[in-house]
């Protein structure tokens, strides 16, 4: 069948198989597509709406286009995220994956500039004195030796180029930003993933799940936060073994109180930067504690301690004793004296 004929399926509302949606992202990641079939393409799967299949396909010919890296050991953790929510806070998940390094677990975290918010993982990272220039090979060099790298998707996504003017030209909200935590160049199968709407929580987690990870957390919090957050319980739907289930974190049941969500905002990427600084130099509060509660989270999901209570025990050590800030200024280092 041709993309033509895909196109035509999802225009009569009917699902793609995860192989016809590998075929059509296939072409248009090769460049057979042009800009007026991809805005079809995008507008006409958004008024259906994705299945997990179709998600997992589409990340799987992404993943086929990808420039890869290997790392040494097979329990390597992400910690990315959609973005979308508009919540306006720190660089949380930016921030957890320094902790969660400094637990000793591998971490390969990916991420972009900022889409939909003032300051994304790597506009804070660069602010941080991470050189995001660097070749895929010295991102692989990082991961395993220092235990942390920045996969800076640009640099590893180039087959993205091909449907760029049409999704700026197009404008809506499409399956192409629901892909970049599918899509880990290190191919991670431990996660903890952060989705825009309570409705994807599952979605991705299937979708997990036939791409191969053994563990993940998919999380939503209720007050709309792409993380776990401290101000409302979370929506989670875990992957393990195979098997999916979905169920509600109280941070009551961790912390004293509900935060005040005020208290979690960041702002532009100086402040987030240093947002992310004093966290990781231990200041204490909610934003110490939403990163607590999300590290304990990553952790769990990369099989390093059992519930996220130990999770948590686990990430103010590592915060407490600098093995975390010792994390963000050796990622620093390295991609600096490697550029």
């Amino acid at each position: 069948m041709t993309f033509t004929d895909h196109l035509n399926t999802i225009i009569r509302g009917e699902d793609l198989s995860h192989e016809q949606m590998t075929a059509m992202m296939g072409d248009i990641f090769s460049g057979d597509i042009t800009g007026a079939q991809i805005g079809a393409f995008m507008a006409a799967l958004a008024t259906k709406g994705e299945t997990f299949e179709e998600l997992a396909g589409a990340a799987r010919a992404m993943r086929r286009k990808a420039t890869r890296i290997q790392t040494m050991t097979q329990r390597v953790v992400d910690t990315c995220g959609t973005g979308g929510d508009a919540s306006g806070t720190f660089n949380v998940s930016t921030t957890t994956a320094f902790v969660v390094a400094g637990c000793g677990v591998c971490v390969a975290k990916h991420g972009n500039r900022s889409i939909s918010s003032k300051c994304g993982s790597a506009d804070v990272l660069e602010a941080l004195g991470v050189n995001l220039g660097t070749d895929p090979e010295v991102v692989e060099e990082a991961v395993n030796d220092i235990g942390i790298g920045f996969l800076f998707a640009p640099k590893f996504h180039s087959a993205m180029r091909h449907a760029a003017q049409a999704r700026q030209e197009v404008g809506i909200k499409s399956i192409f930003n629901m892909l970049g935590p599918l899509t880990n160049p290190a191919a991670t199968r431990h996660q903890l993933l952060g989705v825009f709407s309570p409705q994807l929580t599952e979605m991705f987690a299937q979708a997990l799940k036939l791409l191969g990870a053994k563990r993940a957390l998919v999380v939503h919090g209720h007050d709309g936060m792409d993380e776990i957050t401290v101000c409302a319980p979370t929506r989670v739907s875990e992957l393990n073994d195979g098997m999916v289930r979905t169920y509600d974190i109280d941070p009551l049941d961790f912390f004293d109180d509900y935060a005040d969500a005020a208290k979690i905002k960041g702002g532009d990427v100086e402040t987030n930067a240093a947002i992310t600084l004093s966290v990781l130099k231990g200041e204490k509060g909610p934003k110490r504690n939403i990163v607590l509660i999300n590290s304990a989270a990553a952790l769990l999901a990369a099989n390093e301690v059992d519930n996220l209570k130990q999770g948590i025990e686990k990430a103010r050590q590592a915060l407490d004793s600098g093995k975390a800030l010792e994390k963000l200024e050796a990622l620093a280092q390295f991609t600096q004296e490697n550029a």
